[in-house]
């Protein structure tokens, strides 16, 4: 009887301390089929250093998680590369004053700066050497985790070195990366956040191993955006819930890329539906259809919400819904112009998605391009609600 209250005692033990390393380091094997509750919701706001603009005066309140963009790899290491970033983070960290539950992280990569993934990933010592650096550029300004915005693995994103041991390589170097902040965790008795932003379609899938890779990750920031994006001259939606009717360019949705996620087993709630705060602009478009789904002489651009809605004060442009593909979009026929773009409605029904889905919540690029808080202001009440 003895023996068997030992056993018992060592039992309990053993399980209390497994419980913690789960919570701890926030990789158990149990969460596959787990699905976000309402009030667990995530809104995580990109806040990029390279815009014109005063972080002190982000809404700390609405945001669960904020992500500073972007560190840039340098002679293996990490380091952020903009004069004024370092005055941009310290404002940012003011911010929990009035969020105290807020969590701050620095992405490091993004479309300009993943060119040196590939060669820090492919060797052992060079992914050490990079992740050692990430941890002491979070510690030195006191971050709450990193995410890791390589676009993309195994393929040239712009003008990138790749290679097709990319995959593997890409799971090695996010792991040797919580190996780094798990060290960080026992000192500091904190748990620090691990995160990535991938890409929506098939090829990133196939160019990945996320099932494997996520066990080191607390969550991943799909970015369901740019389906038609700068180097496309044909119009199309950017950012549409679901596949259109008429659609036969493409062919991507939100609804796929979550799906896409969840078929290979990425448990639901560590998946955020990312949302665009900007439009998709082209010009000199055919004029048929309503510009939808029609030839461009120019490539798109990039249209910040704010300046879309300006541009609505000229009175040219008829508001158009596609109801299959929940997207809407913009027609200029006197100057064959063509804008993709998420409004207030969208953002609810998003917000309806995440929930039905059991996904960890919204994501979104970024604040900015919403400098009025329209489509921030629509997301938290949605998604509180």
């Amino acid at each position: 009887m003895k023996n068997i209250f030992k056993s018992y005692k060592s039992y309990i033990k053993l399980s209390f301390l497994f419980l913690i390393m789960t919570n701890f380091y926030g990789c158990s094997s149990l969460d596959k089929n787990q699905k976000s509750k309402g009030g667990d919701l995530k809104i995580i706001g990109y806040v990029a250093g390279y815009e014109e603009f005063d972080v002190a005066k982000v809404d700390s309140k609405k945001l669960t998680h904020i992500n500073y963009a972007f560190a840039n790899i340098v002679d293996g290491g990490v380091q952020f590369e903009l004069a004024t970033d370092s005055l941009k983070i310290l404002n940012l960290m003011k911010l929990k004053k009035y969020n105290s539950n807020l969590k701050i992280l620095f992405s490091i990569g993004g479309w300009v700066w993943s060119d040196q993934f590939s060669d820090i990933a492919a060797y052992p010592e060079s992914r050490e050497k990079f992740a050692v650096s990430a941890v002491e550029l979070m510690n030195s300004y006191d971050f709450d985790g990193i995410d890791i915005d390589w676009e993309y693995p195994g393929q040239l994103g712009e003008d990138n070195i790749f290679r097709a041991d990319d995959k593997e390589n890409f799971t090695l170097l996010l792991a040797e990366i919580r190996k780094q902040l798990n060290k960080q965790d026992i000192n500091y008795k904190t748990h620090h956040l691990l995160t990535i932003a991938t890409g929506a379609d098939q090829k990133y899938i196939t160019h990945t191993d996320l099932n494997k890779a996520h066990q080191y990750l607390d969550f991943i920031n799909v970015m369901c955006y740019d389906f038609y994006s700068g180097p496309n001259y044909q119009t199309g939606h950017h950012a549409n819930l679901y596949t259109s009717d008429d659609e036969s360019f493409k062919g991507n949705s939100g609804f796929d890329a979550i799906n896409r996620m969840l078929d290979i087993g990425i448990p639901a709630n560590k998946l955020i539906l990312g949302l665009p705060f900007y439009g998709r602009k082209w010009v000199q478009v055919t004029p048929n259809n309503n510009g939808l789904y029609q030839p461009s002489k120019a490539a798109n651009d990039i249209i910040p919400y704010w300046k879309i809605e300006e541009e609505l004060q000229s009175g040219k442009y008829l508001k158009l819904y596609d109801d299959k593909a929940k997207a809407s979009y913009l027609w200029n026929a006197e100057d064959h112009i063509f804008i993709s773009y998420d409004t207030t409605q969208e953002i609810e029904l998003k917000s309806d998605f995440i929930k039905s889905k059991g996904l960890g919540g919204a994501m979104f690029w970024e604040y900015s391009l919403d400098n009025n808080q329209k489509l921030l202001n629509a997301l938290f009440d949605a998604v509180r609600n």
